[in-house]
C-alpha cells in the first residue's frame, strides 16, 4: 500500500506491507494531485516514526523492514543503521570496514529503497557531502543535505 505525505522538503511516498516499510520514495511522482489526496494514510506506527523524526532529527526511524536486496546490499544497508544520527561516515571508510570499494558501497546506498530509515544519507564522500539516491546534483542532494543539517551535522558550502 501506498500513501503520500507532506515532509519540510516535500511529499514522500511510503509503501508498506504488513505493518513493515517497503520503500521511502522521496520524489514521488504523482501526475494527478487527486491521485495524492486519495491514497490511504499511512499506518499509525508509520505515521509516528517519521513525525518523531521530522520533530527532531536525532530520532531514528526505528520501523519493521521488508526489503529486498543482496546479501552484499543487505551487509551495507545493516551497516548504514549502525551510523547514529548527527553522524556521518565516509563511503571509504564504510568500504574498508566491510572488506569492500567505496564504489561498491555507493552502489548499494543508490539501492536502497527505504532512505531516511536505512540513513544511506549519512555517508558523504571524502571531501564532501557526495551524491544521493544516483544523483550528485539537483533537489535529491538538497534533500541529503537538508536531512543532515536537520540531525545537526555541521557542511560546509
Amino acid at each position: 500500500m501506498i500513501a503520500f505525505s507532506m515532509t519540510p522538503f516535500g511529499r514522500i511516498g511510503v509503501v508498506w506491507q504488513d505493518g513493515a516499510l517497503t520503500r521511502v520514495d522521496l520524489t514521488p511522482e504523482v501526475g494527478d494531485p487527486r491521485e495524492a489526496a486519495s491514497a490511504p494514510a499511512p499506518p499509525e506506527a508509520v505515521r509516528r516514526a517519521f513525525a518523531a523524526y521530522f520533530a527532531d532529527g536525532r530520532v531514528p526511524v526505528a520501523l519493521p523492514l521488508r526489503i529486498a536486496g543482496t546479501d552484499f546490499q543487505r551487509r551495507v544497508w545493516v551497516a548504514l543503521q549502525g551510523i547514529a544520527p548527527g553522524q556521518t561516515r565516509s563511503y571509504g571508510d564504510l568500504a574498508r570496514e566491510l572488506g569492500t570499494s567505496a564504489r561498491a558501497v555507493g552502489l548499494a546506498c543508490r539501492a536502497n529503497p527505504c532512505p531516511i530509515a536505512i540513513p544511506c544519507h549519512r555517508v558523504v564522500a571524502a571531501r564532501g557531502l557526495g551524491g544521493f539516491a544516483g544523483e550528485t546534483g539537483g533537489r535529491k542532494l538538497a534533500i541529503k543535505r537538508w536531512l543532515l543539517e536537520h540531525e545537526g551535522v555541521v557542511l560546509l558550502r
